[in-house]
């Protein structure tokens, strides 16, 4: 017992970081105590890390639910509204270098927690502007206001229209346009977007690196995939609390809601935007304090002590010396580091793989980005319907895409992961499930080209007021015969549904001559232009809201929904092979600062530009704009639902093609580097003295290059 007690502590002293003289006391019920505590430490920064990526998550998320909220709240255009979505971009570039380099010296998990402090703070300044603005108000007319007065919605002569309900009204606009205290509050919605972005940088590089050091490799990719598919459950509470915070009007508690002529039903409703990002902040508050109380360092596996010096930690602290004052060591590490930071850079943009795919991955967060930014706006323009027998339908399959779709997300995720620790993927076999993971999933979303709604009739604009499809210019067709004797303005948008399934724009440009009721519940008569579609010599009557779309669309809808549960299953499974990919084609110590660059590239080249372009790009189908009550041009009221579609899937498959061709070149790369060494290592499996001394070698000689020996050993025994 004696002799296999020395030869016992022989080699835990010549196999891990801890000083000789700690390691030769150690005995093997220590030994088996600091595997436990190995174990039990990874779980528990394991489970406090996808509490993090759950509640960043579900911030990010709610944010994208509220994108139409806000656009209406500060009546901004979509690519405004890009700029601010992107803004969470800026702030995590500003620091992502700084902290993905310098913060894997540090003390990893108080880092993240004060990035957790910081992300609470910008999602609490999303919110400060609704406490300072005004009441919302929102375009009504004399038609709909709560009133014992009946006056005409079309003002054939103005003496019949109180002038005072006119010129007063018009006035108090007029002199109010310069004071208007909520014209420019949407820099802070951007500022604390930014803030967001700032707090949320040290997540992802020191979060995964952390685990992918402390664990044991051959579960390295399943805890990895576990994360990330925790962080798709994130959506789906966001998207859910979105849903419910869009029903509730935005100054519930301030004004009566009694007196609101709208429902949440109307395109100028607009909900309690704000009450979310309070919620995602405490979440955010609460996801930071375990990671205070965690440990810099956790004692690695019995099966990764023989490679500590490729840890990325071992190249610049190999041992604690006591006898240094701490200012003097903390000296040389900063000045060590900061030497160091350009050989590593050069090192990783002169790694042809991690080039590649980079390149690739920049090109897909594209479309994914833009994608899922305007995906609510898409679904609400494409098949939104405002009918009361039809909304239910809606409802249902909104419902049923927060419990299917982001499942999915996560589901796919997992099973990439599961996939990689089942079968025992090497790198080459990573590169392969991420490639057909991209190409069956862009093959899919082929198909909801032809999973769309026609355009609602609305007269004047998809349909003339005689009820030809054909319109050439939208300004001049709002006008007809059967209005023409109404004094009505253009720039009004208070839709109604005549009896002919026909929406316009107000009640005053379909003609209508008399009203009862009020609010949500009055209807118009003798409406001229309604009924010269059907019966041009009969009148008819309208109600308030647009008609809904045709019945083939909630059909259409489901369908959509359908596919895209597939194709974001498809497209997630590719997720984690692609992160092992990054992890194992670069040197061990370079890990963080390679998932800095790459987070930063991301940041920079898609997650900015990508929303913005992506709303350019929406806004030229627009066919009805808003007006600001100063005048200028407000947001978007009515899409042409064919262009939308041909402009918002086809921008998202043509960069998943361009995407694909990148992963190719990648696949090829590692088929060519790697194949002779797969020949070799599949006769022996096992660690050998030969191996060692090859991959000391690459170490010391070929930085500029990939590991040959080394990374296909790691990808063998993963």
């Amino acid at each position: 017992m004696e002799i296999s007690s020395k030869e016992n502590t022989q080699f835990f002293s010549n196999n891990t970081i801890l000083p000789v003289d700690r390691s030769s006391f150690k005995s093997e019920s220590s030994a088996s105590k600091e595997k436990q505590s190995c174990c039990g430490g990874i779980k528990i920064f394991l489970g406090a890390l996808s509490f993090v990526y759950f509640a960043k998550a579900l911030s990010g998320s709610y944010l994208k639910s509220t994108i139409t909220q806000i656009e209406r709240r500060f009546d901004i255009p979509s690519s405004l509204v890009g700029v601010i979505d992107g803004s969470f971009e800026i702030g995590n570039l500003l620091i992502i270098i700084l902290v993905s380099y310098f913060g894997a010296k540090l003390h990893r998990p108080r880092i993240i927690g004060a990035g957790c402090l910081i992300m609470s703070a910008g999602t609490f300044l999303i919110a400060m502007p609704h406490f300072f603005m005004g009441r919302y108000q929102y375009e009504k007319f004399p038609s709909t206001i709560n009133s014992t007065v009946s006056i005409s919605p079309c003002l054939q002569d103005k003496s019949q229209t109180p002038l005072s309900a006119l010129e007063k009204s018009q006035a108090k606009i007029n002199t109010g346009c310069e004071k208007e205290p909520g014209s420019s509050m949407w820099i802070y919605v951007l500022l604390g977007n930014l803030l967001r972005g700032i707090g949320e940088t040290p997540i992802q590089p020191l979060g995964i690196t952390y685990i992918d050091d402390y664990a044991i490799e051959e579960n390295a990719a399943l805890y990895i995939g576990c994360v990330q598919t925790v962080a798709i459950i994130g959506p789906i509470f966001g998207f859910l609390l979105g849903s419910l915070c869009a029903k509730l009007y935005v100054d519930i508690g301030f004004v009566d809601l009694d007196s609101i002529t709208i429902t949440h039903k109307d395109v100028q409703w607009v909900g309690a935007w704000w009450l979310g990002y309070l919620i995602a902040g405490v979440i955010s508050v609460l996801a930071g304090i375990p990671f205070w109380f965690l440990p810099r360092h956790l004692p690695k596996p019995e099966s990764r002590k023989d490679s500590s010096t490729s840890s990325e930690q071992s190249k610049f602290i190999t041992e604690d010396n006591k006898d240094q004052p701490k200012s003097y060591q903390h000296q040389v590490k900063i000045a060590e580091m900061a030497k160091d930071f350009l050989p590593s850079l050069k090192n990783l943009f002169g790694n042809p793989v991690y080039i590649l795919y980079l390149c690739a991955s920049i090109v897909q967060f594209n479309s994914l980005i833009g994608m899922v930014t305007y995906k609510p706006k898409y679904i609400e323009q494409q098949y939104g319907q405002t009918s009361s027998k039809t909304n239910f339908v809606i409802e249902l399959s909104r419902f049923f895409c927060l419990i299917f779709f982001f499942p999915a997300v996560a589901f796919g995720i997992f099973s990439g992961g599961l996939i990689m620790k089942k079968f025992r993927i090497n790198v080459l076999g990573a590169a392969k499930l991420s490639l057909g993971s991209s190409f069956f999933g862009y093959l899919l979303l082929l198909s909801l080209f032809a999973m769309g709604c026609e355009n609602s009739d609305v007269a004047g604009l998809t349909v003339s007021y005689h009820g030809t499809k054909s319109t050439t210019d939208y300004e001049q067709a709002l006008f007809s015969e059967c209005n023409s004797g109404c004094t009505c303005s253009k720039n009004d948008w208070d839709p109604i549904c005549g009896e002919n399934g026909v929406t316009y724009i107000s009640a005053c440009l379909a003609g209508c001559q008399a009203s009862s009721g009020t609010g949500k519940n009055t209807v118009f008569f003798n409406c001229s232009c309604v009924g010269t579609l059907e019966s041009p010599s009969q009148s008819s009557s309208a109600v308030v809201g647009p008609c809904q779309k045709g019945n083939e669309c909630p059909k259409m809808f489901l369908y959509f929904l359908v596919i895209s549960v597939i194709t974001s299953y498809t497209l997630s499974v590719g997720g984690t092979p692609g992160y092992i990919l990054l992890l194992r084609c670069i040197k061990p110590h370079l890990k963080s600062f390679a998932l800095g660059i790459y987070t930063l590239a991301i940041r920079v080249l898609a997650g900015i530009p990508a929303p913005v372009y992506f709303g350019v790009a929406i806004d030229t189908t627009c066919l009805k704009w808003g007006s600001k009550r100063c005048g200028g041009r407000g947001a978007c009221r009515l899409y042409n639902s064919s262009a939308l579609r041909y402009v918002y899937l086809g921008l998202t498959l043509v960069l998943g093609t361009v995407s694909i061709f990148f992963s190719v070149a990648v696949l090829w790369v590692l088929w060519k580097r790697s194949s002779p060494q797969d020949e070799t290592l599949s006769a022996n499996r096992e660690r050998g003295t030969c191996g060692t001394e090859s991959r000391k070698d690459n170490f010391v000689n070929s930085d500029h290059l990939i590991q040959t020996t080394y990374w296909p050993e790691k990808e063998t025994r993963l």
